[in-house]
């Protein structure tokens, strides 16, 4: 390490001062030192030599970490020692040796006229002077730095310094503000993340969190509090997403640019189409009378995937040049091959087209709560090709919806293995996913959009988005890549602490920014075992010891894999329950028949029983998808959701009006005798709503 003093300094500091010996001192006086040099936010401490030649007892020897004490007129200087050295070692025990306290001041507390503790600030106005005395802070004065505002304020855990108190966290401030959980793998970055999730959620039982779990893994953390969405029951609507984002789903390549030019300027025309309805209008329609200019390609409004079929076949009749049909036969190749794909059921795989972006929202969102104030999404299963495009749309929904809804329903999203999503290589990752999680990062504060960034590679992060983090949890790390990317994002007196983050112990962190009162080391709070993670280190010494060898363990390992690639159709039950809401019709039990909910594990079988089929969007007859039921033409577009999220919703869906104008079509019936009721039950009293 550098020198820190030169001989000349040395020298002075072995000279006599004139501050009072130790033995002149009160008995009682608990300082271990005085200050040698002050240093904007640093200061330097000449720690006591030996008592009366006994060594200096574990009281009087700070660790690294150890938040001390310096008494000034009207405050109380707080200083964490960031360093320990020994400048000139003694050439044999027992001798005489310097020993130096690095110091960083991270805060005061004022006293009263009285001399007693008041409130604690971070940062300081009064600057201890040369000679001040350097003493522990008390416990007294760990709970007043560290307990704050406890009525705004969750329990994590407890500090290190004394485990008697405990580390609290301001959560507007650590949510206001962004904040970041990072550790390598193994470290218990999961467990943290569901500790500070659950202490936020048992204080603020109608919070409104989106956590995107790559693994499936906090779905057991959190039990009845959460809603979890997986592939088998989402729905994310194709016509939500913006131009950017269906490119990217239907072509993939964004070199093919003639083909991305007729998808530009066909979808406002099917969003008109789709608009202007199918009865009245058909005649403005066949004259080419369409509004196109109400709408852009951004805009999240419905349209029919068959309408933008038949838009390319149209303009494939007007060409004259035959050699200029490659881009449309290419683009309607793709368009039938994804919109056919089971894989991706959940945003092609609808009943039929409908307006339900309120569902959309209220169901990922938690709006109204309904007691799950946390929503789950399981992005295993998903296609990896589209993952990106999922985490886009999710992320950009989210800070446009703490937009247009003014604030007035903050939204926290914790994003899981965030280096997939904003990677530091731009040739990496998908960039309206970038642009998406960076607008929360930047601006989201300001709306009441807020970020959690949880990640092992912090070096393999952008910056700029880690940056934004204000709070920052920073598990034990050993890469010196990671380390100095920490470094640079803490903006903090307290950052020497980060010199042993490679030596932190199981369920240790060293907690900076603005959601503490102080720069810690604090060790967690232990989850209790039904509510931890699945994200257990595998027991390899404990599984290896017998062989299973029963063939129904593969058969069962076999159906998993392949249902995983299978439709996403989902819950029928749900899909009435939701469109019912969104027409304005209150749900009846009808809809809600366990007889038509579906068996997640054999939906091949479940739907020939049923008798249902699913034709893409625009597909022949022939081509069908499983599970779900045949899609009409003019119809509604279907989002597949737990049907509980909709209890108690029909009082304010009876004012809601039905976006499309046309008469919707007849819904196909089903051959089971529970489906076919709830589905005729529907149909009437959709035809009956229209009329």
């Amino acid at each position: 390490s550098d020198k820190l003093f030169s001989s000349k300094e040395l020298a002075v500091m072995q000279t006599p001062s004139s501050t009072p010996a130790t033995a002149s001192r009160p008995v009682r006086d608990a300082s271990i030192g005085r200050i040698v040099s002050v240093t904007g936010s640093k200061a330097i401490v000449l720690l006591d030599g030996h008592h009366d030649g006994r060594p200096r007892s574990l009281n009087d020897r700070p660790e690294m970490g150890t938040l001390l004490a310096i008494d000034t007129a009207n405050t109380i200087v707080f200083a964490i020692v960031s360093a320990l050295s020994v400048p000139v070692p003694a050439q044999r025990e027992g001798d005489a040796e310097i020993w130096i306290a690095e110091l960083g001041l991270v805060g005061e507390l004022w006293k009263s006229l009285e001399n007693s503790k008041t409130s604690f600030n971070r940062g300081v106005t009064i600057y201890p002077a040369l000679g001040d005395r350097v003493r522990v802070a008390s416990k007294s004065e760990l709970e007043i730095a560290f307990c704050g505002d406890t009525e705004r304020s969750v329990r994590v855990g407890c500090i290190r310094q004394d485990a008697s108190i405990p580390a609290m966290v301001g959560v507007d401030d650590l949510l206001g503000k962004h904040f970041a959980i990072l550790g390598t793998t193994g470290t218990g970055k999961s467990c943290t993340t569901a500790l500070i999730l659950r202490a936020i959620l048992e204080k603020n039982p109608a919070a409104h969190i989106v956590l995107l779990d790559p693994h499936n893994e906090y779905a057991t953390a959190f039990g009845e509090w959460a809603e979890v969405i997986s592939p088998r029951n989402m729905q994310l609507p194709f016509w939500l997403l913006n131009f950017e984002e269906i490119v990217e789903v239907l072509i993939g390549d964004t070199e093919r640019k003639a083909e991305i030019e007729i998808l530009q300027e066909l979808i406002p025309i099917a969003k008109s189409r789709y608009s202007s309805g199918r009865n009245q209008e058909n005649a403005k329609i066949r004259r080419g009378v369409l509004d196109t200019g109400r709408y852009t390609v951004d805009t999240p409004v419905p349209y029919r995937i068959s309408d933008l079929t038949t838009l390319i076949e149209e303009r494939m009749g007007k060409l004259e040049n035959k050699r200029d049909l490659a881009p449309y036969r290419q683009l309607k190749s793709c368009i039938d091959t994804i919109s056919q794909d089971g894989r991706y059921g959940f945003m092609f795989g609808s009943l039929t087209v409908y307006d339900g972006m309120t569902q959309v929202l209220g169901r990922i969102f938690r709006v109204p709560v309904n007691s799950k104030p946390i929503t789950i999404l399981e992005l295993t299963g998903l296609p990896t090709e589209i993952i990106n495009v999922v985490v886009s749309v999710l992320c950009r929904m989210t800070f446009d919806f703490a937009l247009w809804s003014e604030g007035q329903v903050p939204v926290t999203i914790v994003c899981e293995e965030a280096h997939r999503y904003v990677p530091v290589n731009s040739s990496l990752g998908f960039e309206p996913c970038k642009r998406a999680i960076a607008k929360i990062a930047k601006e989201g504060r300001k709306y009441g959009a807020s970020l959690c960034i949880v990640t092992q590679r912090p070096a393999e992060i952008d910056p700029t988005i880690l940056s934004q983090c204000n709070t920052v949890f920073a598990l034990r790390m050993s890469n010196d890549k990671d380390q100095a990317i920490v470094q640079s994002a803490v903006a903090d007196t307290g950052s020497g602490l980060l010199e042993f983050l490679p030596s932190l112990g199981q369920r240790e962190a060293i907690a900076f920014g603005d959601g503490m009162s102080l720069p810690v080391r604090i060790k967690f709070d232990e989850l209790p075992k039904n509510a931890l993670p699945r994200s257990s280190t595998a027991h390899f010494s404990e599984k290896w010891q017998k062989s299973l060898g029963d063939e129904g363990f593969l058969e069962q390992v076999v159906d998993r894999w392949r249902a995983s690639g299978l439709g996403t159709g989902g819950d029928l039950s749900a899909q009435l329950a939701m469109m019912a809401d969104a027409v304005g019709i209150a749900p009846q039990d009808d809809f809600a028949d366990p007889e038509i909910a579906p068996d997640s594990a054999e939906p091949a079988n479940r739907n020939a029983s049923l008798g249902l089929s699913q034709a893409g969007y625009g597909a022949q007859p022939g081509n069908t998808r499983t599970p779900g039921l045949t899609r009409k033409e003019g119809g509604i577009s279907q989002l597949n959701q737990g049907s509980s999220s909709y209890a108690g919703r029909s009082g304010a869906s009876a004012e809601r009006r039905v976006a499309s104008p046309q008469q919707p079509a007849e819904i196909p019936m089903a051959t089971a005798g529970g489906n076919a009721n709830s589905l005729r039950s529907l149909r009437d009293r959709l035809m009956r709503n229209q009329t």
